[in-house]
């Protein structure tokens, strides 16, 4: 008779959050310059976007993973490989991919790829009342970022554009507030700043 021992090893790692959260402040904060007319052209918001927009984001999209925290992992994942996206687009429209390439472009398309992400973050959404309502703020102003830019990229007018563009700064300031929240509060080990309560409407 033989008998088998089963061992249980527990990896411990760190909530992501934090570098998660300044991935995304970064991003919006630089590409809405852009759409404000602060800034000019898109040759420098490409780097941001795959560094910060996309692979910060991955690697605390990986992270959440771990902590079996499928709402993070998913949130974290699906917008670091919507910047990796909107860099490439941004690089064919620049000619970097040639010149055939570039004189394919039809914006609408982006349009098309805008109104699945404004599904995506519109579930998204009913999943954050239940988080925090700093995360619940980030994913309505990205309801109505999207809704911005699929409008602007259908030709439906300017003022679309100004609508995301603002969103998209608002973006940035709460993003860099909660990735202070989660960096400071794990660090301090208590609530050094709050991230408010969920609602708690479904559980």
């Amino acid at each position: 008779m033989s008998t088998t021992n089963t061992q249980t090893v527990k990896v411990v790692t760190a909530d992501p959050s934090g570098l998660g959260l300044f991935g995304l402040a970064m991003v919006t904060l630089v590409a809405s310059s852009q759409k404000l007319g602060l800034t000019t052209g898109f040759a420098f918001l490409v780097p941001w976007a795959i560094f910060l927009g996309a692979i910060a984001q991955m690697i605390a999209c990986v992270n959440d993973f771990k902590h079996n925290n499928v709402f993070g992992a998913t949130a974290f994942g699906a917008f670091g490989l919507f910047w990796l996206s909107v860099a490439a687009s941004w690089l064919i429209k620049l000619g970097a991919f040639g010149p055939e390439l570039a004189a394919n472009v039809d914006g609408k398309q982006l349009g098309v790829a805008f109104i699945g992400y404004l599904i995506f973050s519109v579930y998204m959404t009913i999943g954050a009342v239940e988080t925090n309502k700093m995360l619940l703020t980030i994913f309505v102003l990205i309801d109505v970022l999207f809704i911005g830019l699929a409008a602007d990229s259908f030709g439906l007018g300017h003022g679309w554009h100004t609508m995301a563009a603002w969103a998209e700064f608002l973006i940035a300031l709460v993003g860099f507030y909660g990735g202070a929240a989660a960096t400071l509060n794990a660090h301090f080990g208590k609530q050094f700043l709050p991230l408010g309560k969920p609602f708690g409407i479904f559980k």
